[in-house]
C-alpha cells in the first residue's frame, strides 16, 4: 500500500502511476522520462524520502517526465531494469534505459549522477535477453 507521500505525487502533482497495460506507451511518449519504484514504503522507508525529494529533482530537471511505478507491476518491470536496491530511479531516454539510481542521495550526488546519467547514450535495458559473446578462438572442444 503506498504511502500518502507517494500518493501525493499521483493525486496532487500528477505523476501517472503506471502498470503494465500503460507502461510502454508512456515511455515511447516522453524525451527524457523518471521512473519512482517504491516497493512498500513499510518495508522501505526511504521510499517516502525520495517521493519528498523527487519534486525537486524535477524542478532542477525540467526535462524529465516523472511516473510512479504501481505496486502490482514494480516486480515485473524490476526485472527489464535489473535494479536490485529499492527505492529506485530509472531514468529513459525516448523509452530506452539511460541508467538508475537506488536509495536515498545526499542532493550533490542525485544532481552529478541525473547530469551524468542525461548525458549518456542510451542502452538496451538491462534485464532484457542474454549478451552473446562471439569467440573467435577455437576452443578445441569437440575436435
Amino acid at each position: 500500500m503506498p504511502s500518502p507521500l507517494i500518493n501525493r505525487l499521483v493525486d496532487e502533482l500528477g505523476y501517472p502511476r503506471l502498470d503494465l497495460s500503460n507502461f510502454d506507451d508512456f515511455i515511447k511518449s516522453a524525451p527524457f522520462s523518471v521512473l519512482f519504484f517504491t516497493e512498500q514504503p513499510k518495508r522501505f522507508p526511504e521510499s517516502n524520502d525520495v517521493a519528498v525529494i523527487l519534486p525537486e529533482l524535477v524542478k532542477c530537471f525540467p526535462q524529465l517526465v516523472p511516473a510512479v511505478i504501481a505496486p502490482e507491476s514494480e516486480k515485473a518491470l524490476q526485472g527489464r531494469y535489473n535494479f536490485t536496491v529499492w527505492p529506485a530511479l530509472v531514468f529513459l531516454k525516448e523509452g530506452r534505459y539511460l541508467g538508475a539510481i537506488t536509495k536515498v542521495q545526499d542532493w550533490d550526488i542525485y544532481q552529478a549522477e541525473i547530469n551524468s546519467i542525461l548525458a549518456l547514450e542510451p542502452r538496451r535495458d538491462p534485464g532484457i535477453g542474454i549478451p552473446v559473446v562471439v569467440n573467435p578462438v577455437n576452443s578445441g572442444c569437440g575436435q
